[in-house]
């Protein structure tokens, strides 16, 4: 007889870096924020890109131009090296050929045995056509290690982090991943509810009610969750849809990173993949990091 049982959360700061690219502009915020990471926890990086001749000029002249697969991935390495010139830190390139670039990423990660992906948002692009991308959409949905969508420019390191939570276990494994990734960093827990048949009926006493039981039910996900000792955190209870509250939140606050933990098959991710919060989601003015906490039959 088997049962179900959630991966333990890391302990430490990823130690290998999965940069993927698809060589154009706005993918260098990711190149940036990745080369910041790997220097802030001594990480390796790797850079990875899928080879796409529909994506980089110099790709589509060679490809006119007859050029072989092999010239084209001499192509992209030249081009995928000059944009890692300036990072003065050691950088592993990887080109590979792959018709579907989440498959790509996916199996790439999981032969380099990276902890961590860093993708961007770029519209029009391989990773950026609606809120993570096609690319990314698959990815924050099949991905084993986490997932660091870059959206804003690297100013420095994570300062403002918000967790944003449901109770459930897939945010506890976000929460604890948050801590174990930024040791030291005051972090926001972050809730949003909804009062029972909300709406313009809906009585004060009511709302107080829900708010005592949302807070109560906060202050017990804290209790239970085993924080190393020194960690910084607040909660933040509002009433609301999390969509909504959670980007007018961000915006109001200056919050550099959102983590949010789910897997495909329910939590918060899986609401936020869903088309009306996705559409929300896209515009938050910062970067996203979706932590995976899936089920394992022992």
């Amino acid at each position: 007889m088997t049962h179900e049982t959630a991966i333990h959360p890391p302990d430490r700061p990823p130690a290998r870096l999965l940069l993927a690219t698809d060589l154009g502009a706005r993918c260098d915020r990711a190149l940036d924020r990745s080369a910041q990471l790997a220097r802030e926890w001594q990480a390796e990086l790797i850079a990875l890109n899928v080879l796409d001749p529909s994506v980089c000029a110099d790709q589509t002249h060679a490809w006119i131009s007859g050029a072989t697969d092999d010239q084209l991935m001499s192509v992209a390495e030249r081009q995928l090296s000059r944009d890692l010139s300036g990072m003065k830190m050691p950088v592993k390139i990887r080109i590979v050929q792959g018709r579907e670039p989440d498959t790509a990423i996916r199996e790439t990660a999981t032969a380099v045995g990276a902890d961590l992906v860093v993708t961007a948002v770029a519209r029009q692009e391989t990773f950026g056509r609606v809120l993570l991308g096609t690319t990314n959409e698959r990815l924050a949905r099949s991905l084993k290690p986490a997932l660091l969508v870059v959206r804003g420019r690297a100013q420095g390191p994570y300062q403002r982090i918000l967790v944003a939570t449901d109770f459930s276990e897939m945010s506890r494994h976000a929460l604890l991943t948050a801590a174990a990734f930024f040791p030291g960093r005051d972090l926001t827990l972050y809730h949003a509810y909804t009062p029972p048949m909300s709406g313009p009926g809906t009585t004060a006493s009511i709302g107080v009610t829900s708010r005592q039981i949302a807070l109560a039910e906060c202050g017990e996900f804290v209790q239970e969750t085993r924080l190393s000792e020194g960690t910084l955190m607040h909660p933040v209870v509002e009433c609301g849809r999390i969509p909504i509250k959670l980007a007018r939140y961000v915006r109001d606050n200056d919050i550099d990173l959102v983590v949010i933990g789910g897997h495909s098959h329910g939590g918060i991710m899986s609401m936020l993949l869903g088309s009306t919060a996705a559409k929300l989601l896209e515009f938050l003015p910062c970067d996203t990091l979706l932590v995976q906490s899936r089920h394992v039959a022992v």
